[in-house]
């Protein structure tokens, strides 16, 4: 039996941040470009499922996974 990826908290110092921009900030992925298309081929998680929408907002709690990568947003 494998545990479960450690999950990371990023403050991001508001109440709301869209997943592409959220995805930059927490060092997930380098460039727009990369967001766009991480999110389009679904590789991109939100609360555990699949979230196609770059301008998903994203609330303190919420947690994105891409890769083995799993983080939390913070107010």
């Amino acid at each position: 039996m494998t545990n479960p990826a450690p999950i990371d908290d990023v403050p991001v110092g508001s109440e709301m941040i869209r997943l592409g921009q959220f995805l930059k900030f927490a060092g997930l992925l380098d460039s727009g470009g990369d967001v766009k298309e991480a999110i389009i081929d679904g590789e991109v998680t939100v609360n555990g499922e699949v979230d196609r929408r770059r301008g998903r907002q994203l609330h303190p709690g919420d947690v994105v996974g891409f890769g083995e990568r799993l983080v939390r947003v913070q107010a």
